[in-house]
């Protein structure tokens, strides 16, 4: 029996998930249980994320690794925490430095466009803060994974195969060796159901969860990071990274129909999701699926993205103030261009990424909302040798025009994609969401937000439910089940709609709502991905 694992001739249902005791929602199953794990051992649900976090960049590394980012928002004690673990350029690069070696833009893959890694720091600073169990018993389950190994899942196995086939025709300089001495050791990519185990990625994971992340940023680790970086000519130093510590921030909202929508402050991009809810929330929407409310929607979203990447990128450099562009004189003013029409703004061209994004909940009422991110897919190539540790490219969204919002300076956090988002209601926690997938998830918030609190779709189907992502000018990306009415009555109002071949370019989400009269959790998974809940 050899069945096609990515096959699915038949449309199916999924249920939304109760559980009251715990809950943890993410796009793979293993990672799902290493968090369900905690909160069987009396764990809270910050400890259930952080083992899930860990685990997942061992089970889903084609979207993440040890050497990423990461944002957290977390609900703990009737009150919301934000966690910015993202890191700065190194200190030695500069627009000039990366121009004198041959480069008008920063490249995509290699040394150049490598930041400070943030994720181990994540994992950290939330243990302390509100862990419960012993860091080292939280990061156990993702070790075990590393040592022992794990079958590859459909969704995993269709993009490491991708990845592989491409970085065979892209990757020939010697830099690039480590990446396929651990990612497809003797020259042969793991294939769906196939074991893959890592046992340097085990003992990397032994010695963040011994030292608490020490060893990453200023220990045995930070060194051979980077001394392999150097080696290739590339800017992170020992330096870059001891100077490194994550940032607690205090998170940013709009009020959207009486629900408060919570998301990090830049340097991430959750401000345009605000942005785009509150042009929406102008307008009253009495049906989902008309031509009226997607065209709203898809401008309200263009007229966001396109202020959004003019003046999003580190927090510390932005020429407008978040404030300003969330207030409702904003937003009226560019409600007013919204017309029976489609638009033409000026945007930025978009790339594609890779991202994990989880939620979790346990019995007490703590809540985590997390994602993490090498940014595009296994993020630059650039494997250090012998300890799995997969660095990011996210250097690449700087600017190398000296004008820009986003250009390269030493020690700066670029425009960041990577958004976790949270619901209340009159100061109660309505739980965690999130939407995983580069500029598609200020676009996935809008539309999970307005599908729970418009239309009144239960966490599942709010995930379910056909999606559509702006890519630029008037060209809308609409996934291969949305309905063919609509899309010809939107090309009428002018949008240049393009049916997808698949859904791996909408995101993937999760949600856990928590009913704050019983305390029950209600969670919706990705039906796009091999997304699981686990709870009891």
């Amino acid at each position: 029996m050899k069945p096609d694992f990515l096959y699915h001739p038949y449309s199916s249902t999924r249920n939304t998930v109760f559980a009251k005791n715990g809950m943890v929602a993410t796009s793979q199953p293993l990672a799902a249980q290493a968090g369900l794990e905690m909160l069987q051992k009396g764990g809270n649900a910050i400890d259930a994320a952080i083992a899930t976090a860990a685990a997942l960049t061992v089970v889903e590394p084609t979207s993440n690794g040890i050497g990423g980012d990461a944002f957290a928002l977390v609900w703990t004690n009737g009150t919301l925490h934000g966690l910015n673990a993202s890191g700065p350029a190194p200190q030695s690069i500069s627009i000039d430095s990366v121009k004198a070696m041959g480069y008008e833009n920063i490249p995509t893959h290699g040394v150049i466009p490598i930041t400070v890694p943030g994720a181990p720091s994540a994992w950290a600073a939330l243990s302390e803060k509100f862990g419960e169990l012993p860091f080292t018993e939280v990061l156990a389950p993702a070790i075990r994974y590393a040592e022992e190994g794990y079958p590859l899942t459909p969704t995993l196995g269709k993009y490491w195969k991708i990845a592989y086939h491409r970085f065979t025709e892209m990757f020939q300089e010697e830099v690039f060796q480590p990446w396929f001495d651990t990612f497809a050791p003797n020259h042969k990519v793991p294939e769906i159901g196939d074991v893959w185990k890592s046992q340097g990625h085990a003992d990397t994971l032994k010695e963040i969860a011994k030292t608490r992340a020490e060893s990453f940023y200023r220990g045995n680790l930070a060194a051979n990071i980077s001394d392999h970086v150097q080696k290739f000519g590339g800017f992170l130093s020992k330096e870059d990274l001891a100077s490194y510590y994550p940032e607690w921030v205090e998170p940013i909202s709009t009020n959207y129909r009486g629900y408060d929508v919570w998301e990090i402050p830049p340097n991430g991009q959750g401000l345009i999701a605000l942005m785009a809810l509150n042009i929406v929330g102008g307008f009253q929407f009495s049906e989902k699926d008309c031509v009226d409310t997607y065209h709203k929607q898809m401008e309200a979203m263009k007229l966001a993205f396109t202020d959004g990447k003019v003046y999003i990128t580190d927090g510390n450099e932005m020429a407008a103030e978040v404030k300003d562009l969330l207030s409702e004189e904003y937003a009226q003013k560019r409600r007013a261009f919204i017309q029976d029409e489609a638009i033409f703004p000026k945007p930025s061209e978009f790339t594609k990424s890779g991202t994990v994004y989880l939620a979790a909940a346990d019995r007490y009422g703590n809540m985590v909302s997390y994602i993490q991110s090498n940014y595009m897919g296994f993020g630059s190539g650039v494997v250090i040798p012998g300890t799995g540790i997969a660095l990011q490219n996210r250097g690449h969204d700087f600017s190398l025009d000296p004008t820009h919002a986003n250009a390269l300076k030493p020690g700066k956090k670029t425009y960041h994609t990577i958004i976790p988002g949270f619901l209340t209601k009159d100061g109660q926690a309505v739980g965690p969401f999130g939407v995983m997938g580069g500029y598609m998830q200020p676009q996935g918030h809008l539309q999970v937000i307005m599908n729970t609190i418009d239309f009144h779709l239960h966490p599942q189907q709010a995930l379910d439910a056909p999606r559509w992502q702006w890519i630029e000018g008037k060209k809308i990306l609409v996934e291969p089940s949305f309905p063919n009415h609509l899309v010809q009555a939107l090309i009428r109002k002018g949008h240049q709609i393009e049916i997808a071949n698949d859904s791996g370019h909408f995101g993937r989400g999760q949600i856990i709502w928590r009913n704050p009269d019983t305390g029950v959790l209600m969670g919706g998974t990705e039906s796009r991905t091999d997304g699981t809940i686990a709870a009891w």
